[in-house]
C-alpha cells in the first residue's frame, strides 16, 4: 500500500491507514497477549481515533489527523477494527458466507478508504471488495499453516472441510491432503470468480495512476491464485516470483491511457 504508483501528496495518508491497520493487525495476530488484552488495546485505538481519548494509540492518532485533512470518514477504519476484535475471539469458520462476511470488514474496508482518498465514486467499491476479499482468501491459503500453528486460527469453511473428509489439523502435515486439496480448490475456485468481478476496477477508477496500481494488484491476484493452484501451500509457502510482477505491470499498462 502506498507505492509510487500513488500520487505524492496521498502517500503519506495512505501510509497513516496502513500503519493504523498494521498496528491493529499486529494486536489481533499477537500469539502472547490474551483475548481480553487484545480487546482491550484495540478499544483503545478506537477510542483515540474517534477523538474520545488523547492518549493510548500514535496511529490512531495519526491517521485522525489524515482524516481530518483530507476529510475521509473513520468508517473503514472502525470496520478494520471489528474484524480484528473478532479474530481476538473467532479462530473458526462454518462456511464461505461466514468467511466472506469476515472479508467484508478485513479487507474491502482497506480498497474502500484508499478510493474515497482519492475521491473516486461509489461505482468502484463493488469491484475493489472483490479485489480485496480474493486477496484476503489467497492470504489465508498462503498462511493456512501459520495461522494454526501460531494462533490455533483456521480460516478453511468447516463445511467444506467435512465434505472433503479433512480437518484443520491437516495443515500441519508435510504436504496437502487429497481432502485439503479439493478445499482449496473451492476457495480457488470462489476467488477465480472475484478476481473476474475485480478487472472491472480499473476502468471504473478516474485517476490515472490509481487506475494502474488496481491493474497490477488485479493482475497480482490472478497470478497467485495460479500458483496457489498448481503448488501445496502446505509443504512451503507459495508466493509469487519477481516475473510475476513484471508481467502484471505489463499487463496493466493498457490502463494507463
Amino acid at each position: 500500500m502506498g507505492s509510487l504508483l500513488i500520487r505524492r501528496e496521498l502517500r503519506p495518508h495512505v501510509h497513516a491507514f496502513y500503519d493504523f491497520a498494521r498496528n491493529a493487525d499486529d494486536i489481533g495476530d499477537s500469539e502472547v497477549l490474551s483475548s481480553d488484552e487484545k480487546l482491550r488495546r484495540l478499544g483503545t485505538m478506537e477510542a483515540v481515533l474517534l477523538g474520545r481519548q488523547e492518549a493510548g494509540s500514535p496511529a490512531s492518532s495519526r491517521l485522525r489527523a489524515s482524516l481530518g485533512e483530507t476529510g475521509v470518514t473513520p468508517d473503514h477504519a472502525l470496520e478494520l477494527l471489528h474484524a480484528f476484535k473478532q479474530d481476538a475471539v473467532k479462530s473458526r469458520y462454518v462456511s464461505w458466507a461466514e468467511l466472506l462476511d469476515y472479508c467484508r470488514y478485513s479487507a474491502m474496508p482497506v480498497g474502500r478508504h484508499v478510493l474515497d482518498l482519492h475521491g473516486e465514486g461509489r461505482d468502484t467499491w463493488e469491484p475493489s471488495d472483490a479485489l480485496c476479499a480474493s486477496l484476503q482468501v489467497l492470504n489465508h491459503l498462503q498462511d493456512g499453516a501459520k495461522d494454526l500453528r501460531a494462533l490455533d486460527r483456521c480460516y478453511l469453511p468447516l463445511d467444506w472441510m467435512e465434505q472433503a473428509q479433512a480437518a484443520p489439523l491437516d495443515l500441519l502435515g508435510r504436504a496437502e491432503t487429497a481432502g485439503l486439496r479439493q478445499v482449496f480448490g473451492q476457495l480457488l475456485g470462489e476467488c477465480d470468480r472475484l478476481n473476474l468481478a475485480a478487472a472491472e476496477l480499473p476502468r471504473r477508477v478516474r485517476d490515472r495512476r490509481l487506475r494502474l496500481e488496481t491493474a497490477v494488484i488485479a493482475g497480482l491476484a490472478r497470478r497467485l491464485a495460479r500458483r496457489l493452484r498448481d503448488g501445496d501451500p502446505v509443504a512451503t509457502r507459495v508466493k509469487l516470483k519477481p516475473a510475476d510482477v513484471a508481467r502484471s505491470l505489463a499487463g496493466a499498462l493498457r490502463h494507463w491511457a
